[in-house]
């Protein structure tokens, strides 16, 4: 089989089921992944995910690439070894913590150098190096190094940010060819930029569709835009791009943001959310989101969410947990963090099956219909 196929498409609307075949295993689609930023999601071990079912994780190179660094990964047999994951990984190139480094970088032809956020130790990295440091770690897909702009940026930032990323680009490709030629079979993706000018989205997307990497990402999302020009960004790209080839967008993660990329088209989506929020005290039910500090939870011996089945909702209440996070017990993370991502990926489960038999629009509007009139319960 090809690496990816498509399954079925709902004919009311753009989304569609489809497979990857990945070093680590065959990964369904559309699909969500936990975001595993050094090596680790944040309170879970690797056992938990399995058991959820997740068949991918992400990680991240930039931080990876500070510490441990790759003479450690390498040493270990790479990022599975390193980290006792026998699935699949993706990793970011870096790209978008060294724009979020703004006042502690500088970006030019070569690559950007940085300084590191741990010590300030100075860095340099390059398209190639991007593409070198992820065969190390031995990611299944890496992406390619690109320039991220903010919302709000001129069109000139924007047009010369794009520029640079498409020639970083063709640099990418051919380092990944070579390391291909080294027996790594990781998948490169291509980055499609050009902040909020629609012009320049066109022309990003010809440049990824030209240099034909197995699979297009959908870059500059999620930065600080409102969610309708979210929404009209991500149709519009997904629509500009083959059908042929999975379609990833990065940082998106709560439910009314997942249901939305993948009515657009969308196969692939991560997002640190779910963790960050089971840290923070909050849960995902299907009437809304549930916030465990409130007071109201204190005689509340119900589960966090009576229709799911995992094992959190099967064995703890909301009592308990609350008293977890006021204790500032780290088991409450720990639970929480894995009711969100398994709250996850249900939904995506279901939100296949609703496409597989031509109702996906009608699943995605009784459910958020449901999920925002209990919103914050």
């Amino acid at each position: 089989m090809s690496f990816f196929a498509i399954h079925h498409e709902d004919p009311s609307c753009s989304a569609r089921t489809g497979e990857l075949e990945l070093p680590h295993g065959k990964l369904s689609t559309p699909v969500f992944m936990p975001v595993g930023t050094n090596g680790t999601v944040k309170a879970l071990s690797m056992e938990d995910l399995e058991e959820i079912g997740f068949e991918i994780i992400l990680s991240n190179t930039y931080h990876l690439y500070l510490r441990p660094g790759t003479e450690v990964i390498g040493a270990a047999g790479g990022l599975h070894r390193f980290m006792g994951w026998r699935r699949n990984i993706l990793t970011d190139s870096g790209g978008f913590q060294i724009f979020s480094l703004a006042p502690f970088r500088k970006i030019g032809e070569e690559g950007a150098r940085f300084r590191s956020h741990i010590d300030g130790s100075a860095h340099f990295l390059s398209p190639e190096k991007a593409v070198d440091i992820q065969a190390v770690l031995g990611s299944d897909i890496q992406m390619q190094l690109d320039y991220c702009t903010a919302y709000g940026a001129s069109r000139k930032e924007a047009e010369t940010a794009l520029d640079i990323t498409g020639r970083w680009l063709s640099r990418a490709r051919s380092r990944w060819m070579e390391k291909r030629s080294q027996g790594y079979e990781g998948k490169l993706f291509a980055i499609v930029q050009g902040n909020f000018f629609r012009d320049l989205r066109e022309r990003s997307a010809a440049d990824c569709i030209a240099a034909d990497t197995p699979g297009i990402a959908i870059g500059g999302l999620s930065v600080g835009e409102p969610a309708e020009v979210f929404f009209e960004y991500t149709g519009f790209c997904s629509a500009l791009l083959p059908k042929d080839k999975p379609r990833y967008i990065m940082g998106i993660g709560t439910p009314e943001y997942i249901l939305g990329v993948i009515e657009a088209g969308i196969d692939m989506f991560d997002c640190v959310a779910p963790t960050r929020e089971g840290r923070n005290g909050r849960a995902y039910t299907l009437r809304g989101a549930l916030s465990i500090k409130k007071a109201e939870t204190t005689m509340d011996f119900s589960p966090v969410d009576e229709e799911c089945t995992c094992k959190v909702c099967r064995t703890y209440s909301r009592s308990y947990l609350r008293h977890l996070f006021k204790s500032r017990e780290i088991l409450c993370s720990m639970l929480l963090s894995y009711h969100n991502l398994y709250f996850l990926h249900e939904l995506v489960r279901k939100a296949r099956q609703a496409i597989t038999e031509d109702r996906f629009l009608g699943f995605k509007r009784e459910f958020l219909s449901r999920y925002r009139e209990g919103a914050d319960v």
